[in-house]
């Protein structure tokens, strides 16, 4: 496990974690990879701690013997966990093609195997699967526009979340292209140039701040959505022909 370059209010809860789910899920463990932000140590304010758990087996008492340590885990440092069986693991590849993308280029392993590198989707799977998440991000943006456009505080929380699902398709459409970036923010922001010129500079300053600090200055979040809800559009049509 090596998580010593993670702030320390992150390491030693999520150390715990580990050991809980070490001791109590057994033989039944085969591997626990942390990916996103924190596996490149670059969490910020408002980012999720995510770990994959794979199992043999999802066994009902060893599962309720780490559900404290779990929802402790995810009290002190938003952890999020997904639980998939050995077994699941190739056709989840492909079902979430873009997330599973990410996870074989950054991630680390706290325990067990590592059963991630070299595990990536097929290219029609991630194709197809960049287009459903930047649609799901589009009507999901939409909807919370509509119901918190007069609270600024709630509008900076929606540009923050929005790193992460705009990013990891950025940093997905380049793999396809034969062009991948040096990491998913650089990605986004390549191709946000290559669609746009300037056009976006200033909305993906406010994304990276929002992300930092969950706050942005005032007058700028509802724009900010607006604009990012327009720019996955773009993202959505060059996903459906990454080539061209």
């Amino acid at each position: 496990m090596n998580i010593a370059d993670l702030p320390q209010d992150v390491s030693q809860p999520l150390s715990v974690f580990i050991e809980a789910a070490t001791a109590s899920l057994g033989d039944d463990l085969v591997s626990i990879a942390l990916f996103g932000s924190a596996a490149e140590a670059k969490l910020r304010a408002t980012s999720d701690v995510n770990v994959m758990l794979v199992l043999r087996r999802f066994e009902q008492s060893r599962i309720d013997a780490l559900r404290e340590a779990l929802r402790l885990a995810h009290a002190l440092i938003r952890l999020e966990a997904m639980f998939v069986l050995e077994s699941e693991l190739a056709d989840a590849a492909e079902a979430f093609a873009v997330k599973f993308a990410d996870i074989a280029t950054r991630h680390r392993i706290l325990a067990g195997r590592d059963l991630f590198e070299g595990l990536k989707p097929s290219r029609v799977a991630l194709r197809n699967r960049i287009r459903q998440v930047l649609l799901n991000f589009i009507l999901r943006t939409r909807e919370r526009y509509a119901l918190t456009s007069l609270r600024e505080e709630q509008l900076a929380a929606v540009v923050a979340d929005a790193a992460a699902p705009l990013r990891s398709a950025a940093e997905a459409i380049l793999e396809l292209e034969g062009k991948p970036a040096a990491s998913p923010k650089e990605a986004l922001e390549r191709l946000a140039r290559e669609l746009g010129g300037e056009r976006w500079r200033a909305t993906l300053g406010n994304l990276s701040a929002a992300r930092e600090s969950g706050a942005l200055a005032p007058g700028t979040a509802g724009k900010t959505v607006l604009e990012l809800i327009d720019l996955a559009q773009r993202l959505r049509e060059r996903a459906a022909a990454p080539a061209a």
